[in-house]
């Protein structure tokens, strides 16, 4: 099996086009498959469920599901490639998730997080990066990613690549492209430390920002504005999507921004937003509670 495993790494690599992170979670997922059954043949459906029935003892359902989409997307590919004649993944259904709403910072937490003084190069970036993050809806791998040329002033927008490769194109705003400006023509280069690269925003030795360096810098700005809301990057997204839909935005636009494939992943903000409009009826309202 560990040839298939490695033609199948290297489909989603070179065709697919997936990003390092979800390549590294299928190859994770598919070596503890691999050493589950030390090179035994795999007869049916039934050794794949008490394979499933063993790591759901010491795995959270949605890491289960998790397993179960890789071992489908793997038999599917298998089957494709005419390599296994039945695909004994086609019936095996994943196990139900309990939705939890995503956090989502206020309007008066995001400002303060904005609010940077610029008093060295360092902070140009920082304020570049989280006025592209809250604008733009990106995810933390997208703009650890992003070169320079992704970026067009002139026209305000911004050029992503996604999940899948899969390219969209999302304004910017007034203040982004300022503070991208700003970062871009007077202190980007000054970042420089082994000679030039192209990507946008670099850390303190000059290389790409990584996805811990951007956390690091966003908590301790957090810490700073003495913001106690317990957040990700990836709050820095819902809160972009929230907001937009707060006032007034449509679904699909946002669906657009967020390069979601799927409607029903948008959809989840709205739960948010009614959440929240129940909270204000509650509290506002003579006979709320």
């Amino acid at each position: 099996m560990q040839k298939q495993i490695e033609e199948f790494i290297s489909y989603l690599l070179f065709e697919k086009k997936y990003s390092e992170n979800t390549i590294k979670s299928y190859e994770r997922d598919l070596t503890k498959f691999n050493n589950y059954f030390k090179n035994k043949k795999i007869n049916d459906k039934n050794d794949i469920e008490k394979y499933i029935e063993y790591i759901s003892k010491n795995l959270n359902s949605k890491s289960v599901s998790r397993n179960i989409s890789t071992l489908k997307s793997f038999y599917k590919y298998l089957k494709l490639n005419k390599e296994i004649d039945k695909n004994p993944m086609e019936t095996v259904t994943n196990p139900k998730l309990r939705k939890s709403l995503p956090k989502v910072l206020s309007e008066d937490e995001i400002n303060k997080i904005l609010d940077i003084k610029l008093n060295n190069d360092f902070d140009y970036r920082n304020k570049a990066m989280l006025e592209l993050m809250y604008s733009s809806g990106l995810r933390v791998s997208e703009l650890i990613n992003l070169k320079v040329n992704d970026i067009d002033l002139e026209n305000e927008v911004v050029r992503i690549f996604g999940k899948g490769s899969k390219e969209r194109i999302v304004p910017l705003n007034e203040y982004t492209t300022e503070a991208l400006k700003k970062y871009i023509l007077n202190h980007r280069r000054e970042l420089f430390k082994h000679g030039e690269n192209d990507y946008l925003f670099l850390n303190n030795h000059g290389l790409r920002m990584t996805r811990q360096g951007f956390f690091k810098i966003l908590k301790k700005i957090a810490k700073e504005k003495n913001i106690k809301t317990d957040f990700s990057p990836h709050t820095l997204r819902h809160s972009f999507a929230t907001h937009l839909l707060k006032y007034g935005a449509d679904l699909r636009s946002i669906q657009e921004l967020l390069g979601h494939s799927d409607i029903s992943s948008t959809q989840i903000y709205t739960h948010i937003t009614d959440e929240k409009l129940q909270e204000n009826y509650e509290t506002y309202h003579p006979h709320g509670k």
